[in-house]
């Protein structure tokens, strides 16, 4: 068995970031940057007003002033004539201001009477947006993340209509076992519904992936390598099941035979020792152990930085820090990741494992907030220790 962080190594050394393609902007939203994004022009292109209400020189900026309106400028609609002193300029939020100093005075502070103002008071602010206060012509943006909502914003405001993105990691998803049924189906008295392939699949999507889910292969060579058959062009082969040590465990035996080269089997981790990765032809391949909390725990711990890093993300397992809510015994020999709850403390949340800890239960799995990491061999832990956890 190799150590957790030995095996993570091994399955990101299988994987490198993807090539890029291009994308128009409404399709951009989870994706991640290949290159940076540079604004195509200034924003805002002018000095903007800020305010409803009325521009004035500087010069003419003083409390009790009574100034001629002159005219009107609105958001698209500028007013391109002169300004003469003792004059004003009846302006709305986002128009241009006149190319000189001055400063806009919003409507509730003036007195209007026909076409004069009396200014009562002289707000601190100018309140002007001044030329390129949001982003500058050749402003690059570059998230070392999937591009969001705001980031589409952003972009847009920047005219950039179209990105350069890593492409899509395709995922082919198979599970194993003469047991397993399809969920809809009635199973057979000796029979299980599948649930592995829809807990995958909707992680790899979760991850901006594209998932590829696959027949069940069933528990004999010929079952297995015609579903293997089917991953062609696929970037990752991501299996679940048959990668112990039983008769019926052929993974491993199946994909020998068609090309893989192994990294390693066995990690000494818990749940999730029966897991395996290498290489299956230009692919990555990720043998998950059949357990369906051990497959969840395993994604968590190694499939999502294989995703991240095919997207041109840096992978580190990103850890936090919580505050024990219970006495808990000493640790065995395999790293172990306890699924736990979390709750609001006074500075840290707390974190409180479940009492079973079984790893086929996909209820406590669903209600789990986080997986709280106990080291191999760790010391018996007591209620209010700071400890690790990965949150889900």
């Amino acid at each position: 068995m190799i150590s957790v962080e030995e095996a993570l190594a091994h399955v990101l050394a299988l994987v490198a970031p993807l090539p890029c393609e291009t994308e128009p902007l409404p399709q951009a939203a989870g994706r991640v940057l290949a290159e940076p994004a540079v604004a195509q022009l200034t924003q805002p292109p002018f000095d903007a007003s800020a305010m409803d209400g009325y521009w004035l020189a500087e010069s003419d900026a003083r409390p009790g002033a009574t100034l001629i309106v002159a005219g009107e400028a609105a958001a698209g609609h500028g007013f391109s004539d002169e300004i003469p002193p003792g004059h004003t300029l009846r302006i709305f939020t986002g128009a241009p201001c006149p190319a000189r100093p001055g400063r806009v005075i919003p409507q509730e502070d003036v007195t209007r009477a026909g076409d004069t103002i009396t200014l009562s008071k002289l707000p601190k602010t100018t309140h002007i947006r001044p030329r390129g206060q949001d982003f500058a012509e050749g402003a690059a943006h570059f998230p070392r993340r999937r591009l969001n909502a705001r980031d589409i914003g952003l972009l847009a405001a920047m005219n950039v209509a179209q990105v350069a993105v890593h492409r899509r990691p395709v995922v082919a998803i198979i599970a194993t076992g003469d047991e397993l049924v399809e969920p809809g189906e009635t199973p057979g008295a000796d029979q299980i519904i599948c649930s592995n392939n829809y807990l995958l699949a909707a992680e790899v999507a979760r991850h901006g992936a594209e998932a590829r889910m696959l027949p069940i292969a069933r528990d004999n060579e010929a079952s297995l390598r015609a579903v293997l058959d089917q991953a062609e062009g696929a970037d990752l082969v991501l299996t679940s099941g048959g990668a112990s040590v039983g008769d019926h465990d052929i993974v491993g035996k199946v994909a020998a035979t068609m090309g893989l080269e192994r990294s390693f089997w066995k990690v000494a981790m818990k749940p999730g020792k029966p897991l395996m990765a290498g290489r299956l032809g230009k692919a990555a391949l990720l043998g998950l152990p059949g357990n369906p909390v051990a497959a969840a725990v395993c994604a968590d711990v190694f499939l999502r930085p294989m995703l991240m890093k095919f997207q041109g993300l840096e992978t580190p397992l990103t850890l936090a820090k919580a505050v024990l809510g219970c006495d808990l015994p000493p640790e065995g020999p395999r790293q172990h990741y306890q699924r736990a709850r979390l709750t609001p403390g006074e500075s840290l949340p707390v974190i409180t494992p479940f009492s079973s800890q079984d790893s086929a239960l996909l209820s406590v799995l669903a209600e789990s907030e986080a997986l709280l990491i106990r080291p191999a061999q760790d010391r018996p832990r007591r209620r209010g220790e700071t400890v690790s956890y990965l949150p889900l």
